[in-house]
């Protein structure tokens, strides 16, 4: 059948490139002039399967309070007249609870160690390259505290199959080289063998040209202007066309990957995701000195901030900010990237060089995304992936293929997404 997925981010163009091995005839629109043009364009680079432990978790409401005031905290709350902002937040404290943690963690999981199977039989057929790189991922701790609280949700991950293995500072050392030269006192961390890391911009546009060379059809510089729905399904999409004029595209089947904007979109038509934008920051640095320059990617846990090394590039992303939809840049939270940057690998870059971007990560209060069928009868959703968009985007355009097919899903729960 004919299906039509509205985005092209990277959770878009998984599905489209998914749902076209599954034998459908697929369209694709997208507003921007090419894929991943948004969300997708210079996130933090990581396949995290290891960074399973969601935002909500018990110590997070204290660590919400403590950062409420600072302009560079990890997580940033800035309290809008929005019913929307209000009710996501309500809904996080109630997913910190310990068994809603420990739910959303095998949930996570069992899509990361899916999602990371199917990039790579991805990968391995096309031959794509993205500068990526098969090192692993390395986290890492300032603070003892962290570190100690940190034990307990290693060994669910690994009880649910990931293998995270706790390393003291000196492997550190042999793992990451480079981290001999920080000023920061690190006194552990956490490594995941099997992790990766890589450009998504770059994977994505690859992947959408060998979708569209095997008769995907992108539409770009095409915007939603309205969704029709008659007697619960979705009968059609009036799109405004590059030239200016409106037309009206219909399929058999539609699917919502539109991102931090999928809520605002299917709440006319009845259906009420609690999604809510968290904005995340990025710089880009060109490499100066490549004796101090990363090679594995690593998390700062204390601070939420990755680093990833693309090519002669190194991205530096994180924190999230509670904001409503503003996509300007918050000068403090970019400067506050490099200054961490900079003090962990001291003279690694030239910060004059940096290049800042900022995106809105489609977030749920759980971190767990909605994948499968909406209440309306041909309306599919693959959206709320948060900050492991990149990290689940393979397993969820996997899984939605299966579930528009008719076929059980291999992450059962996404069914009843």
């Amino acid at each position: 059948m004919h299906v039509m997925v509205l985005g092209a981010g990277v959770i878009g163009t998984t599905s489209a490139w998914f749902l076209r091995q599954a034998g459908h005839d697929v369209s694709v629109i997208e507003r921007e002039s090419q894929p991943a043009s948004e969300t997708s364009f210079a996130n933090g680079g990581q396949i995290s399967v290891s960074h399973a432990e969601p935002w909500a978790n018990p110590s997070a409401p204290l660590k919400v309070l403590r950062w409420l005031f600072a302009d560079d905290a990890p997580l940033l709350f800035r309290p809008r007249l929005d019913p929307a902002q209000w009710r996501w937040c309500l809904a996080f404290l109630m997913e910190c609870r310990p068994c809603r943690t420990r739910d959303n963690i095998a949930k996570i999981v069992e899509l990361g160690l899916h999602s990371r199977r199917m990039l790579d039989e991805t990968r391995a057929e096309l031959g794509l390259h993205y500068d990526d790189l098969q090192r692993g991922i390395l986290h890492f701790y300032t603070s003892q505290a962290e570190y100690d609280a940190a034990v307990a949700p290693a060994a669910l991950m690994r009880k649910l199959g990931c293998d995270l293995e706790m390393v003291d500072r000196e492997r550190m050392l042999e793992i990451e080289p480079a981290l001999r030269f920080t000023n920061a006192q690190i006194v552990g961390g956490s490594m995941t063998y099997a992790d990766e890391s890589g450009d998504a911009c770059a994977f994505t546009r690859k992947l959408a040209d060998k979708a569209a060379g095997r008769g995907v059809a992108f539409k770009y510089n095409t915007t939603i202007v309205t969704i029709e729905t008659a007697r619960g399904t979705v009968t059609g999409v009036q799109v405004r066309e590059p030239d200016g004029s409106y037309k009206r595209l219909t399929a058999d089947a539609y699917v919502v990957a539109l991102g931090s904007y999928s809520a605002g979109w299917l709440k006319p038509l009845g259906i009420n995701l609690n999604i809510y934008p968290a904005k995340g920051y990025s710089a880009t640095l060109p490499v100066r000195d490549p004796e101090r320059a990363y090679t594995v990617s690593l998390t700062d846990d204390e601070y939420k901030i990755v680093f990833s090394r693309l090519g002669n590039r190194l991205r530096v992303a994180g924190t999230a900010e509670l904001s409503g939809y503003n996509l300007g840049l918050n000068a403090t939270r970019c400067q506050a990237l490099v200054r961490r940057t900079l003090e962990i690998f001291p003279d690694v870059a030239d910060p004059a060089k940096a290049q800042f971007w900022t995106g809105l990560r489609p977030a749920t209060p759980s971190n767990v995304p909605y994948i499968g069928k909406s209440k309306l009868k041909n309306l599919y959703l693959n959206t709320g992936h948060g900050t492991l968009g990149w990290t689940h985007s393979c397993g969820s355009g996997h899984v939605l293929a299966d579930i528009v097919s008719g076929r059980r899903p291999a992450v059962s729960w996404a069914a009843a997404a």
